[in-house]
This record gives structure tokens, sequence and C-alpha cells, in this order.
């Protein structure tokens, strides 16, 4: 009679761990599971009666130093990632997030009336903004503060940064459409604006209440279009 020899190392001899079909059934029903079981979950969609828990502890151990792992957290059982592996999961994800209207509004008072304060960008729109408003603009680093105004109180005047034009495409200030390119545009009425108020340089008139009305939402749509291009793209 020949005997093989069996290779030993380490003086231990590793057998291939074979799986019972109710152990099989219970790995597959918590790898499947959205969320984490307990026990009784478990005994009631495997298709015999058997100590779950043994089972458990048993797949626990054998999945101990695998790229997931069998944990039991309050009593209830799932797959994760081994801690070990952590590094790996991580994934970075950019969210966008459209302007509030009253962001877009201010950024387009800004463009064609920088440098300008808050408090004349309040007197534009007609109404007072909340003081997250041109932070977020700043965020963006479409917007930053361009000096203080040399009057009682010196309030800080914001103009718009090199990152806008680049985010726009725009080589200057002077490519932004003019009084005349908008009207022929169908954005506003050309007729019933003063065309001082566009361009590059400072724009902002104290005395403009009877024709601010109709200019700001259309520039506030030509942004709101340049956008949602983008989005698309």
């Amino acid at each position: 009679m020949i005997r093989k020899k069996i290779k030993k190392k380490d003086n231990i001899i590793n057998f291939p761990t074979k799986l019972s079909t109710v152990e099989k059934e219970i790995e597959g029903v918590v790898f499947a599971a959205a969320e984490p079981l307990d026990i009784e979950t478990i005994e009631n969609k495997i298709s015999k009666k058997t100590d779950v828990k043994k089972v458990l502890l048993k797949l626990q151990s054998e999945y101990s130093d695998r790229g997931i792992n069998l944990v039991c957290i309050s009593k209830k059982w799932s797959f994760r990632t081994s801690p070990n592996l952590s590094k790996l999961m991580i994934q970075e994800k950019t969210v966008e997030k459209k302007l509030s209207r009253a962001a877009i509004e201010t950024l387009a008072i800004i463009v064609y009336h920088q440098p300008v304060t808050r408090a004349e960008i309040e007197e534009i729109r007609g109404v007072a903004f909340g003081t997250n408003t041109i932070e977020i603009l700043m965020e963006l680093n479409w917007v930053k503060p361009g000096g203080r105004k040399d009057v009682p109180g010196k309030p800080i005047q914001y103009v718009t940064t090199d990152d806008f034009l680049s985010h726009f495409n725009l080589q200057k200030l002077s490519d932004l459409p003019t009084v005349d390119e908008l009207g022929a545009a169908g954005l506003i009425d050309s007729n019933n604006i003063d065309n001082s108020i566009f361009g590059t340089g400072k724009f902002y008139k104290e005395k403009q209440n009877d024709k601010k009305e109709d200019i700001y939402s259309n520039i506030d749509e030509m942004l709101n279009s340049t956008l949602d291009s983008e989005e698309k793209n």
C-alpha cells in the first residue's frame, strides 16, 4: 500500500471549509439584506431550523481575514468592508446646486454696477437680502471686496473676480453684452434703458428707481440660461 505524504506548513494542515445548504442560505440572506438583520429575521428566511447564532459565529470567523467582515452590532448582523480597507472606499463627489434668485440678481447687479456697496445693491433690488447672499458669491470666488467707498461709514464695495470671467467664458468685462446687444436679443426694452448703466467701470446711479424694474429680471434670465447650458454639458 502506497501512502501519499501530505505536505505540512508550520505543522498545520488546512482543509477547505465546505458550507452546508443552510449555512449558505444564512450567508446569502445577510449578504443581500439592505440593512443589518437580527437572528429572528434570519430564522424566518431560511428553509429549515438551525442554530443560526452558531452559524453566524462560524461565518464571522471565516470572514475575519477577508476584504469584507461579518459584524454584529446591537444584536444585528451585516457584512461590512474590512476597516483596514476603509481608505480605498473614500469617494469624493461634487454636488452642484443652483443659485437662489436673490444670489443671481445680486450677481447681476455687481456685474454691471461694480464697484457697488451692499446698500446700493439693496436699493437697486428694492428689497433687503439675506446675510449669506454675498457670502455665497464670495465662496464661489465670483465676487470679492473691492475697497471702501469714500462716504461716511466707509462701506465695503464689491467687484467681480477673474474666476467669474473664467466661469462665464469672458476674456474681460467689456465682453459683457451692452444695452444694445441685450435689446437686440429681446432681453430688455432698450428704448427705456439708460445706456450708461452698462459696460465696464462704475455704473451705479442713485436715482434709477423708475428704470430698474425691468432690467435685472432680464439679466437674471441671461445668467440663468448660461448656468443651465453649462449644467447640460
